[in-house]
């Protein structure tokens, strides 16, 4: 069998803080084509903007720093609406457009609660202008071009002291960026706004894991540049490219993860479908439910979360406000995972992610993601199982079936 690209594990160092600039300049100093990922911007912003990249020296560290040029100067606030539209109807590879969208969805979400109305009523400010959008779709373009399939993140400074805004002074972290990091690992890392919300935004929708640097085989390191130079800090993001050791091992990863668990017997049963969804759009590692009986012969169900210790908090409270219970009950578990990537094969005009699980150096399951072949099933009007069945035959094709693997 011929062994398939595997793909690349990013991790992101943003102990100094992040910005959507920086990240995406940190992927073009790792090796992100400066070419391609203007192309996947100027696919989206209605005036061709120009990405400018220059050497600079940050407490004494070499990195890359970009800015968007050629943007007009009045920029109007922009919904999350008037963004959809503009990613709907770009020239954008299919999952370059979904991850922006998770990006900007996220960011419409955590505004929404900041001011206590619906995402889709978000007006963004200065996130809505061109650089802003340039940032998010460039990230997504970047990650895509370097192969990237699997991405964890340090924890994140944010910051502390004062910030101006179109909304007055705020508290540092600005509440946007609180929101965008619940769950996740934070620090304050040193005076001012260490943290963007687009860079928390960016960080959150791609990442997978908050953890330190995961052992991996570098390929690439990446360096990108914040607008301040400080003297005792670099104001820097950086970037490590590689494969992460786990797909070549001989047993699967084990991880302590926890259950946390709750007896429902009074939920409305058509509100189950949207809590599952809430709780694993949360990061959730996994949810479900299990019918059971409870005292007095009451028919209910346990709701049961699988997380990660970083994100039990933020996990354990929406199960508070998603259901009627009054308690949560807490177990620790250890789970042994196979090694899984994820890999894009082209189906009838559009793709469909491969979810391949190694073990040993072999493949053990390739599986294609059902929500991608449900879209384009709906976009060609045609079956489902028709787009599940070609999607199968591409990964064959293209080596990804059970079988051993030289990476």
């Amino acid at each position: 069998m011929t062994p398939p690209d595997v793909g690349v594990h990013a991790w992101v160092d943003a102990t100094a803080g992040v910005a959507g600039d920086m990240l995406l300049a940190a992927l073009i100093d790792a090796g992100a084509p400066p070419e391609a990922v203007l192309n996947a911007v100027n696919a989206v912003t209605p005036e061709p903007v120009d990405l400018v990249a220059t050497v600079v020296s940050r407490a004494g560290l070499r990195a890359t720093k970009i800015d968007v040029a050629a943007v007009a100067k009045d920029q109007p606030d922009r919904s999350w609406a008037d963004i959809q539209t503009l990613l709907a109807r770009a020239d954008l590879p299919g999952l370059i457009r979904e991850h922006a969208e998770r990006v900007f969805l996220r960011l419409a979400e955590a505004e929404g609660r900041v001011h206590g109305i619906p995402a889709g009523e978000v007006h963004f400010h200065e996130v809505g202008s061109w650089d802003s959008i340039a940032d998010v779709v460039g990230v997504c373009a970047a990650l895509d071009v370097l192969k990237v399939t699997s991405m964890s993140c340090s924890a994140i400074a944010l910051g502390a002291g004062r910030a101006i805004s179109r909304h007055g002074v705020l508290p540092v972290p600005v509440p946007a960026v609180l929101e965008l990091a619940s769950g996740w690992r934070v620090l304050s890392g040193g005076e001012g706004e260490l943290a963007t919300p687009t860079g928390v935004a960016l960080l959150t929708a791609s990442s997978t894991e908050s953890s330190d640097l995961p052992p991996m085989t570098v390929h690439a390191v990446g360096i990108g540049a914040g607008s301040r130079d400080d003297r005792d800090r670099p104001n820097v993001v950086r970037v490590v490219l590689g494969q992460r050791q786990g797909l070549s091992s001989d047993i699967g990863a084990e991880s302590i993860l926890s259950v946390l668990e709750s007896n429902v017997d009074d939920l409305d049963p058509r509100v189950w479908p949207s809590v599952l969804a809430t709780l694993l759009d949360a990061g959730a590692a996994d949810a479900w439910l299990v019918p059971i009986v409870m005292k007095k012969g009451r028919p209910a169900h346990t709701l049961a979360v699988l997380t990660s210790p970083d994100r039990r908090d933020a996990l354990r409270r929406l199960m508070f406000e998603l259901t009627s219970t009054t308690g949560v009950r807490e177990v620790t578990v250890h789970r042994t995972a196979l090694a899984r990537t994820s890999l894009p094969v082209a189906v009838m005009g559009g793709q469909v992610r491969i979810k391949v699980a190694y073990l040993g150096g072999e493949i053990i399951h390739t599986t294609p993601e059902f929500e991608d072949a449900a879209a384009i099933a709906a976009a060609r009007a045609v079956p489902v199982r028709r787009v599940l069945e070609e999607a199968i035959a591409a990964a064959a094709q293209a080596g990804l079936m059970a079988g051993p693997l030289t990476l």
